[in-house]
């Protein structure tokens, strides 16, 4: 690595903690044993048909359940959801205790966060050691009002309101 190849990943990672991002949890069921992981890169890809995206990492250790999967949940955090998603993202058994039940298609549900969706994969494109997944809804349900859960310089954190008026 040149040391401009080097500046140039700093200054990657930190625009990126500067960039506040949505905090999600993915799950899915491979050879009836439960995966999941915190994601921040979530994202809509279309109303019609609704569908979404997620990039994750080819070395982590859910790769090979999503790799070889055909339907994935996403659940939304909100403000409350910290500790979840504090659990999702650290290593240990993440699915023992009674915060998650079995939903549509066999995919893990978890309780009480804003909402989840379940849906077919429909593309995993690898690029190096990552990879995007295009996935169509085909289930879901949103939970309560309530603030969602940011990610943003390393923490957790929760939107704030402007003062602005049209």
């Amino acid at each position: 690595m040149t040391d401009n190849s080097a500046q140039f990943e700093r200054t990657f990672r930190e625009m990126f903690r500067r960039h506040a991002a949505g905090v999600a949890i993915i799950t899915v069921n491979y050879q009836d044993e439960p995966y999941g992981f915190t994601a921040t890169s979530v994202a809509s890809l279309s109303a019609q048909p609704p569908r979404f995206t997620f990039n994750m990492a080819r070395s982590s250790r859910s790769w090979p359940a999503v790799a070889n999967t055909t339907y994935i949940g996403v659940h939304m955090l909100g403000l409350e959801n910290q500790q979840l998603a504090a659990r999702f993202s650290a290593a240990g058994n993440r699915f023992e205790g009674d915060h998650w039940a079995t939903g549509p298609h066999g995919v893990p549900v978890l309780k009480d966060v804003a909402g989840w969706l379940i849906g077919e994969v429909q593309m995993r494109l690898s690029f190096e050691n990552n990879a995007v997944v295009v996935v169509q809804v085909v289930d879901g349900q949103v939970g309560g009002e309530g603030t969602p859960l940011l990610y943003h310089a390393g923490g957790y954190g929760q939107p704030v309101p402007l003062d602005y008026e049209i």
